[in-house]
């Protein structure tokens, strides 16, 4: 018995290893696992792999995810409801999907109109796909109603948005409400970067200062899910300093 369990234990070992080489985390923990045996990998797994574990799940659920779609879309030949083109709209965003998740959501919009998730999604999925007019038209009726909807994602895409159709007088006062409603690294960072592409390059600065320095004090799993908004704080930071 004994035996098994240190058979498994040399198992999570190599797991750890090959996970801590695959995320680059930092370097003592490679000693941590290979003296610390077991229980150092699993301390491993617990403080630096547990964080992972949504994305892990988002990734086993794909093939699952994708046979839903498959279903839904039989069944919309028998069932056009709004409820099944609102959802295949909501599976195929998970699948970054976005013309035909608008198409979906275009379609559940022409049946009812009282969800504001359906006109967000619809509105973000014509953002991906470049089409601001469009995008602009469903956030702005959903951040009227609710304009911290998505922990204020809306208002992010419409002043995002706005910029990119050099709606600029716009796109500042929009900016200017997100960094009033929100908090987020996502939210701070696009505003910086608009604020210093526009001739506000000292708030653009405070603002770049507030998530480098933010960064000294979040918990591990944190700076992995803003790792993209601190990459670019960074560099704006050096083109700022430039």
């Amino acid at each position: 018995m004994l035996g098994h369990f240190f058979g498994w234990g040399f198992i999570v070992q190599v797991l750890a290893i090959a996970h801590w080489a695959k995320r680059g985390r930092d370097r003592f923990w490679i000693w941590i696992i290979i003296f610390g045996g077991v229980v150092g990998a699993l301390a491993y797994f617990l403080i630096e792999g547990l964080p992972d574990w949504d994305d892990m799940k988002r990734s086993m659920r794909g093939p699952s995810r994708r046979r839903r779609i498959e279903t839904l879309r039989a069944m919309i030949h028998d069932n056009p409801s709004a409820g099944n083109y609102e959802e295949l709209g909501a599976l195929l965003v998970e699948e970054r999907k976005w013309r035909d998740a608008r198409e979906a959501f275009d379609r559940a919009i022409a049946q009812r109109t009282d969800l504001l998730d359906t006109f967000y999604w619809r509105g973000v999925a014509a953002f991906e796909l470049g089409d601001d007019k469009a995008a602009i038209a469903d956030l702005e009726k959903v951040a009227k109603v609710h304009p911290k909807y998505d922990y204020s994602r809306v208002q992010c895409f419409l002043a995002r948005a706005l910029a990119r159709s050099v709606r600029t007088q716009e796109a500042m006062a929009a900016f200017e409400r997100l960094i009033e409603i929100s908090t987020s690294s996502e939210s701070i960072v696009t505003a910086a970067e608009f604020f210093a592409a526009n001739g506000r390059e000292a708030q653009a600065r405070e603002l770049v200062d507030t998530i480098l320095a933010r960064r000294a004090t979040m918990p591990a799993y944190q700076k992995r899910r803003d790792r993209t908004w601190i990459s670019l704080a960074k560099k704006l930071d050096r083109k700022l300093a430039a």
